[in-house]
């Protein structure tokens, strides 16, 4: 038999590597337009963030390789252009030659696979423009961006990849922007209240994500610049095209193939309407395993278990029992920065569409004994059928393993399984893996609650259509935790509950909902008859509060870490601090500020000493919604706690004594160091400054760690002539030119402050060298030190950095908790810091540094 095989990824690969196992007589041919064959799309978001290093990395198998271990034919370069189903004869063009070459077949195989979805916008094509389909769609997006030090980029698409290339663009040091056209992040996958979640996750992890907003033009000349939309103008010097993908099937236009939107229709057995034609992977329409419907679902998962199944229908060799291919459940996964997502089955919105009466339940439990180190947490959706309590879909959001809870579900919807049948599933528990009831377990126990009428709750989808209005507010947390509610403490709940009637509609909320359900539980016994669980609770949903309640001392704590003060005259007041770049913010930037503070606090700005914006009078609730309002402007708020803290500058491109562009080099000190170190803990605030000139405005020498600019003067003694009235002498501010023996000569006293530079009539101080001159160990406050000037004057900014680096390392390695820097360099001794900080050696031990558990609580109260 001659199976001749078109395309050769995971579909094609993966069929033809099968069927050569179950028959080797069979002659197998695939033909593939890419000079690749079986890579690993999925990894190419890893590939740009630099967790892959090598291109070689994602190629699964050369042609060459391929070959020899299956015994296939593999031709490259051959694309697919025609077919004559009646003559069995494929027609494909060979891209090297341009000819045209025909193949008979017994058997078509179509994996063909599918291609990014290209928006029909002005200025797609410019440099700079990617999408993210093949390695070498990665390969060439990673150079660009890295030989043209791209620092912000556009995502045109919030689905998997786009999410995951956004996160490894950040993780490269960009600053990233989504733009997405439907209403929500990974439309279809979740519903809207999980999807919600992911929404705010992303903008706290600083990307901004605009939903139901058009990608209309790109905007550049000879590269990319912008990105222009519907909600404005978006600058970039990178943009990545992830609006979803569309299936390779034109060449078989006209060749009576029945297709949707191109999308080849298949049966059980992957046959298409044509005789001997079959198709496989992101080219082919199956079918939903729930519901027998037909389903799209172009994932690289499903398109190799189709793959081998279809190989297995090719061989004839059934062993006993005649092959079908059973559907998908739509499963997935995706990373995101500090946050996993899964899912499977039906969502809510899609199994009612389908006339299910569903039932949902979410969940938030631990993801392993909340003792072990790393424990975290799980927001799991399950949802059922009313009557049958059959499983339809689970949704799972969380840092750590939320592919297993997922597989658990793909495992139970396989089987037709119902609620009861994971009701004393026997999964493993150790402490560093699970919870002793398995969080799976433990979702499904909240929703049999809830079906059996011990549970009465609001769902977070619920909530967020308004159907808690009216109620009132419960804290029930073990200690109150929610401004402007009424706390109740239920293990002192042994009746009528004072300031409660029994009639009133009660929202008992807690963190995650449990202890909501135990109060809710006693109220209902003692005769409380209007109250509701809010699922998920606080951990999940963005809470309404009525009143001014003072904040508790663990919040103040906890959104001072967030850059948010509590204004010492009311009770639920905060004041905002915005991290500028050095104290410079764009236009837009400024309009922001100003619409924030109005919607969001009293109105009011100011400044403070370190260049930040300060929104003034923000209430406790607002303050989620603050941040989420200026993340979308690309601002954040923070600059308090013990790490390093927002950097100032001078202005040295204005003022007429700059010997350098403070401005550019903060910005970059801001970027690597600020935004690179946000997550590094020291033992106490680390400030830095940057002054243009040795006249320290800026006042760098009171500053951990201080720069001033200097013009280091290259003196030309050939052309010093002696004068006995020498310009050079005359307009040295620090008295440290003179003329010497009928030289002149520059005492240590020189600050170079640059004055002297081309004031000689003769040319002797022509030129000079731009530097760095680096002060370690000072500080300002209720005590006061000057930072003691590094013995070398740095020429190189990169050798500069480098040395900023090293201090912040020194610091926290070798600094005590609770500590200023000028503490440690008093204590180790300035000759000692000074040798390590002119030494590679911090940099060696930066990654173990990095990773130590110390300085959890640093020193710093603001």
């Amino acid at each position: 038999m001659n199976v001749v095989i078109v395309g050769g990824v995971a579909a094609g690969t993966k069929t033809a590597a099968k069927l050569k196992r179950e028959d080797r007589s069979i002659n197998v041919t695939l033909l593939t337009k890419d000079r690749d064959i079986s890579y690993a799309g999925c990894g190419l978001p890893y590939y740009v963030g630099g967790l892959i290093e090598t291109e070689e990395e994602l190629v699964v198998n050369t042609p060459q390789k391929f070959a020899a271990l299956t015994g296939a034919d593999v031709i490259t370069g051959m694309e697919a252009t025609g077919l004559d189903a009646q003559a069995k004869v494929l027609t494909a063009k060979n891209l090297d030659t341009g000819a045209e070459e025909e193949f008979s077949y017994d058997k078509l195989v179509i994996a063909t696979g599918a291609s990014a979805a290209v928006p029909p916008i002005p200025g797609i094509h410019i440099p700079g423009v990617f999408k993210m389909r093949t390695p070498e769609d990665a390969v060439t997006a990673r150079d660009y961006a890295q030989k043209h030090n791209v620092k912000q980029a556009v995502v045109i698409g919030a689905g998997f990849i786009g999410l995951e290339v956004a996160e490894n663009l950040q993780k490269q040091g960009l600053s990233v922007t989504v733009l997405e056209f439907a209403d929500q992040v990974m439309p279809g996958v979740f519903d809207f209240e999980m999807a919600d979640f992911i929404y705010r996750h992303l903008e706290k992890k600083g990307i901004r994500v605009y939903l139901s907003t058009k990608a209309e033009e790109i905007l550049g000349g000879g590269s990319v610049t912008g990105v222009k939309s519907s909600a404005g103008e978006f600058s970039c010097g990178i943009v990545i095209a992830a609006a979803g993908v569309r299936p390779n099937t034109a060449f078989l236009n006209g060749t009576g193939m029945e297709m949707v939107k191109g999308i080849i229709v298949v049966n059980g057995q992957m046959e298409t309407n044509l005789p001997d034609v079959y198709a496989a992977g992101d080219c082919a329409m199956v079918k939903n395993r729930l519901t027998g419907a037909p389903q799209w679902s172009p994932m690289g998962s499903s398109a190799n278990l189709e793959g081998r199944t279809l190989a297995q229908i090719l061989s004839g060799k059934d062993h006993g029992e005649p092959k079908t291919y059973p559907g998908v459940l739509g499963t997935s996964v995706v990373k995101l920065p500090d946050l996993n997502c899964g899912r499977t089955g039906l969502t809510e919105a899609q199994a009612r569409e389908l006339g299910y009466n569903a039932v949902c339940a979410v969940a938030v439990t631990d993801d392993k004994a909340h003792y072990y180190p790393d424990a975290a947490f799980f927001a799991t959706k399950l949802i059922v059928e009313k009557e049958t309590h059959k499983l339809l879909g689970v949704q799972v959001l969380g840092p750590g393993a939320v592919d297993k809870m997922i597989d658990i579900a793909v495992t139970g919807l396989n089987m037709g399984a119902r609620l009861e049948d994971f009701e004393n599933a026997d999964y493993a528990y150790a402490p560093p893996f699970s919870t002793a009831i398995h969080p799976f377990v433990q979702a499904v126990y909240v929703l049999q609650n809830k079906l059996n009428g011990a549970l009465k709750s609001f769902t977070p989808a619920e909530y967020m259509r308004g159907a808690a209005e009216g109620y009132r507010v419960i804290d029930a947390s073990g200690v109150p935790a929610i401004p402007g509610a009424k706390f109740v403490d239920l293990t002192k709940v042994n009746g009528e509950v004072e300031g409660l009637n029994k009639d009133d509609k009660l929202l008992l909320v807690c963190a995650r909902g449990k202890r909501a359900y135990f109060l809710q539980n006693r109220l209902r016994h003692f005769g409380y008859t209007n109250t509701k669980v809010l699922e998920g609770s606080t951990s999940f949903n963005v809470l309404k509060t009525d009143g001014e309640a003072e904040v508790s001392p663990e919040d103040v704590t906890r959104v001072k870490g967030l850059g948010f003060l509590r204004d010492k005259t009311t009770k639920n007041k905060f004041n905002c601090r915005v991290i500028t770049r050095n104290g410079k913010i764009s236009a837009e930037e400024s309009q922001a500020i100003a619409e924030a503070a109005k919607i969001y606090g009293s109105g009011e700005i100011t400044m403070t000493t370190r260049l930040t914006m300060e929104i003034q009078g923000v209430p406790y609730e607002n303050i989620e919604p603050l941040r989420e309002f200026l993340s979308r402007a690309g601002l954040e708020t923070g600059g308090t706690g013990s790490k390093v803290r927002p950097v100032v500058s001078c202005k040295g491109t204005t003022c007429q004594y700059g010997n350098i562009d403070t401005f550019a080099l903060s910005d970059e000190i801001h970027r690597r160091f600020y935004q690179g170190y946000r997550e590094v803990k020291l033992p106490h605030k680390f400030k830095i400054a940057v002054g243009g000139c040795p006249n320290n405005c800026v006042k760098p020498d009171l500053n951990d760690l201080g720069i001033v600019g200097a013009n280091v003067p290259q003196i030309d003694l050939e052309k010093c002539r002696g004068c006995k009235v020498c310009r050079v002498e005359n307009v040295c501010p620090m008295k440290a030119a003179a003329v010497t023996d009928g030289k002149i000569v520059l005492s240590e006293s020189c600050n170079n402050c640059g004055r002297c530079v081309k004031k000689c009539p003769f040319g002797a101080f022509d030129s000079a060298k731009t530097g760095y001159r680096v002060y370690i160990g000072g500080r300002w406050g209720k005590k006061i030190a000057r930072g003691q000037m590094l013995g070398k004057v740095f020429t190189n900014e990169e050798e500069l950095l480098s040395v900023v680096e090293k201090a912040i390392l020194l610091f926290r390695e070798q600094g005590i908790t609770g500590e200023r820097f000028s503490d440690t360099v008093a204590r180790l001794g300035f000759e000692t810091v000074e040798e390590q900080l002119l030494s590679d050696e911090l940099l060696q031990r930066k990654a173990e540094n990095i990773s130590a558990q110390k300085h959890l609580k640093g020193g710093a109260t603001c």
